[in-house]
């Protein structure tokens, strides 16, 4: 699955370093908020509340620890390139066994990579957990461009399908002539895109969003009776809970302003996403996940300037050409379905629709949108056991 590059590309070995010049501007920004009032006993009905986010910006001013956050992040190795005039970030792990299999994962959003680095022991040692040496995987995590570190594409219209592009030239360029692949999210959307477009580059796809991007529903097929509850639960989800996507979707200068300007801001915008995709048990965010990662996720997006750009997406999706007529992909899929939201779990006849060859339907039984960070063992065991069936 290896073969040498020809285009010899450049690789320039990436360190994460916040300045500590960087570090006291977030803490007077975060210290000068200007609070917003709130109704009493409002709860999360008008938008994360204001304790919530006091708690926040408090750990994230005085508790926060940044020695510990770039030791976490730099545990491996990191490297940046040049793909079409971009320069794009990515971890590169490599496994322990005699012939790992290359596999790129994708964030999602609004994530980081920081939230996959957990799966990588897993993954690249499988023998120190207890499973086999010659399952091991080499492990590609990316920033997306317009994420984190990577940059950010400079010209209207860059959309999903050139981000797939992009992720097939990286794997090109570390020398994976085929590779799998795993993601959720904005890294679903990419990868499902990518499996349309390249099929015969993927020797397998996983996932825990097998509804994104949605299938083309031709109207000569009837939908099941689960597929049109489906359809209506998603439009639901939109109306209730959407506005924020809407106003990506039409307006995303207007709202980047506050997002780029006020960490406060930045972080009830990210914090509040974390929360309703997950729906913590005892709804306490901050004793559900780690603070530390939470904040570490909030700190890229801060430090790196890139809540515009990863948010255009939303805007940039009009340019998308979505699946349509015809558009199946023999990819062999694999599926493990957390307890999210409704909305996110479609019924395997839908997924069918675009990816005729699913290998596994599983149920993870826990864990939301952010699955990897709630339970990084359990995802890295599912993505073993389904390329187990394949390699």
């Amino acid at each position: 699955m290896r073969s040498h590059s020809k285009s010899n590309p450049k690789f320039e070995p990436f360190t994460v370093r916040f300045d500590e010049r960087s570090i006291e501007d977030l803490r007077r920004r975060l210290d000068l908020t200007r609070w917003p009032d709130e109704l009493p006993g409002a709860g999360w009905s008008y938008g994360i509340p204001l304790d919530t986010v006091r708690e926040a910006v408090h750990y994230w001013s005085h508790e926060f620890d940044w020695r510990l956050m770039h030791e976490q992040l730099n545990a491996f190795e990191q490297f940046t390139v040049e793909i079409d005039g971009l320069s794009v970030h990515f971890v590169h792990a490599r496994g322990r066994g005699a012939n790992p299999q290359p596999l790129l994962l994708l964030h999602g959003w609004p994530s980081t990579y920081a939230e996959l680095l957990d799966l990588i022991p897993y993954l690249t040692d499988p023998q120190a957990r207890g499973g086999e040496a010659e399952e091991s995987f080499d492990v590609v995590i990316p920033s997306i461009p317009g994420h984190g570190f990577s940059g950010i594409p400079a010209v209207p219209g860059f959309e999903d399908r050139q981000a797939a592009s992009i992720m097939v030239k990286l794997m090109d360029a570390l020398g994976y002539t085929r590779f799998c692949a795993h993601g959720y999210d904005l890294g679903a959307s990419i990868l499902g895109l990518l499996c349309l477009d390249y099929p015969e580059r993927v020797i397998g796809y996983h996932t825990t969003s097998p509804g994104n991007p949605g299938p083309y529903l031709d109207p000569a097929i009837p939908l099941s009776e689960a597929e049109r509850e489906h359809v209506r639960l998603g439009r639901q989800w939109y109306a209730e809970e959407g506005g924020y996507a809407h106003i990506l979707g039409t307006r995303p200068q207007t709202m980047a302003y506050g997002l780029q300007d006020s960490p406060t801001a930045l972080a009830s915008f990210i914090l509040e996403k974390w929360h309703l995709w997950t729906a913590p048990p005892g709804g306490d965010l901050f004793r559900h996940f780690d603070p530390q990662k939470l904040l570490t996720h909030v700190s890229i997006y801060w430090m790196t300037g890139t809540a515009n750009a990863s948010g255009r997406f939303y805007y940039e999706g009009r340019h998308t050409r979505w699946p349509g007529p015809g558009d199946i992909s023999q990819v062999p899929l694999g599926v493990s379905l957390t307890r999210t939201q409704a909305h996110e779990r479609p019924p395997i006849e839908y997924v069918r629709r675009m990816f005729p060859d699913i290998r596994s339907w599983e149920e993870i039984g826990s864990g939301g949108h952010f699955v990897a960070a709630e339970r990084p063992e359990q995802v890295a065991g599912r993505i073993l056991d389904f390329f187990r069936l394949l390699l």
